[in-house]
């Protein structure tokens, strides 16, 4: 029956775009229902897109990104695997928004339209257990920073998590958090030492005892276990939420919080492990080193030794990772689906929970598949000229992890719904062809290039923002006979920032990174 509700719904959804699409009937609640958790005043997108005005501002911009499938970002490859509450356009949804923008535009019935969405800054675990809040933080700083708050749980004896939630306090300065539970001194002892509130770290927390218990990314919504499962939390522990603020922000507060939601009750105990990581012996190919100018992969494994049930994968590397990839290998050689991630960008890394519980049987072999690319070719790379980089946690330095939350098996666990929503239609073969666009070099000191086959010559208009929406720098220039725009940014701080280019209809909008 849900097959025939999804066939009849593409048909139905075919025949409403054979003609041109509507702002206001097909549109806006593409929008509404994908992007505005993000592009919505006081979001952390440069720019909102609530209302007609604003989507018509930015509709080349929305139909790139769209057809290209950057945007809502979703790196995992769904022909590979298929994931819960997936953040993602369908085919036909990205071909209304294409023809909606070839078609100029058109407004539509207004009364028609959706109510415009609000800012979301509540939470949405009912009779939470602990709602812990951060101290007031001012950020300022000028590069990526990695800040670690103790928030102490109170817990007088020992607790199950059963679901999990992270509020921004400033959506447009907290980029991502990592939740973890430590029951030593150590963090307590980083942040008495540190003068601000907090500490700085940047891969982990610096305790060897902390343990992650969530991941949290713009458009993540509450972490809820099955019932009957959880996270063992003892008690007098602590949270330690990092926070990765990006750089360009200068004396914006943030407030963010935790919100926990537990019981006493014993629950099967689920744990978050990398499961597959870069330590001997299960780095096959090591160490993790990669000199510089080189593009280089790696491969490592783990043999289980017990049948496990799996709930959600979360892969993890730094800067000048380029793709990663987990799967497992039965006795019987059948594989079981992880995670294929061909293009890394580790500003949008995230957890994927499974839509049913996963059985990985004892004997199975996982294996991961990492590349990294240490060549001024890679945008993200840190370091101009490159330099050689080896594993650690600076920000620098390199990680090849796949976390698993898993459980020890029981007969019938794989047969526990997480999510049963009529799947979207993602098929390649209809995906929109985009435009190329480039931005080099990526990071950059004194002038910045960008090519666009859109362009044409003749004059466009640029601006450059910080991560709150402040305007840094803006001009207008003629573009050259290449199609390349040249881009002023030597009196710039160095820091992370949002550029946009207009030329006539066309618009195009992406990160610099100022060194």
């Amino acid at each position: 029956m849900k097959k025939l509700i999804l066939v009849l719904s593409i048909i139905l959804t075919s025949r409403a775009f054979a003609q041109t699409p509507y702002w206001s009937e097909h549109v806006a609640p593409i929008l509404y229902n994908n992007c505005t958790n993000c592009h919505i005043e006081g979001g952390i997108a440069p720019f909102s897109l609530v209302g007609y005005e604003k989507a018509v501002a930015y509709a080349g911009s929305i139909k790139s990104a769209t057809s290209s499938r950057s945007m809502p970002p979703w790196p995992a490859d769904l022909q590979y695997q298929r994931y819960a509450h997936e953040r993602v356009l369908s085919n036909e949804e990205i071909s209304a928004i294409a023809n909606w923008v070839d078609g100029g535009t058109p407004k539509g019935d207004t009364t028609k339209a959706p109510a415009k969405p609000e800012l979301k800054t509540g939470g949405s675990i009912i009779s939470p257990t602990r709602n812990l809040k951060i101290p007031d933080y001012s950020v300022k700083t000028t590069t990526d920073e990695y800040r670690c708050f103790v928030l102490p749980t109170g817990f007088t004896q020992n607790q199950f998590l059963t679901a999990i939630e992270v509020i921004p306090g400033n959506l447009r300065v907290v980029h991502h958090a990592l939740i973890f539970h430590d029951t030593s001194s150590k963090p307590l002892q980083l942040d008495a030492a540190d003068p601000k509130p907090g500490y700085l770290s940047f891969g982990g927390t610096g305790s060897s005892t902390s343990e992650l218990i969530g991941i949290w990314a713009p458009g993540s919504e509450p972490y809820f276990f099955p019932n009957g499962f959880g996270i063992k939390l003892l008690k007098k522990g602590n949270i330690v939420l990092q926070i990765h603020y990006p750089g360009g922000v200068n004396n914006v507060v943030d407030s963010t919080r935790v919100i926990l939601k537990t019981t006493t009750t014993t629950q099967r105990q689920v744990v978050i492990q990398p499961a597959l990581n870069h330590n001997a012996p299960n780095l096959q190919n090591g160490p993790l080193y990669i000199p510089a100018n080189q593009v280089k992969s790696f491969n490592n494994k783990y043999d289980l030794p017990v049948d496990v049930s799996v709930f959600t994968v979360g892969p993890h590397m730094h800067l000048i990772g380029s793709s990663i990839k987990a799967f497992g290998v039965t006795t019987h050689k059948d594989t079981i689906r992880f995670v294929d991630i061909p293009k890394w960008d580790f500003h949008w890394q995230r957890s994927y929970t499974f839509r049913n519980v996963l059985k990985v049987p004892a004997g199975t072999t996982l294996r991961g598949q990492a590349s990294y690319n240490n060549t001024s070719s890679n945008p993200f790379n840190p370091s101009n000229p490159p330099q050689a980089v080896s594993l650690g946690e600076g920000t620098n330095d390199e990680m090849f992890l796949v976390y698993c939350w898993f459980t020890l098996y029981q007969p019938g666990d794989e047969n526990i719904v997480i999510d049963n929503a009529v799947l979207k239609n993602v098929s390649k073969t209809s995906v929109l062809k985009t435009e190329t666009t480039r931005i080099y070099p990526n990071p950059v000191s004194d002038f910045a290039w960008v090519t666009d086959v859109r362009f044409a010559p003749g004059n466009y208009q640029w601006k450059i923002t910080d991560l709150t929406g402040k305007t840094v720098a803006e001009g207008n220039n003629n573009m050259d006979s290449g199609k390349r725009c040249k881009i002023p940014v030597v009196e710039i701080p160095a820091g992370a920032y949002h550029i946009s280019i207009r030329q006539g209809n066309t618009y195009y909008s992406g990160r610099l990174l100022k060194q």
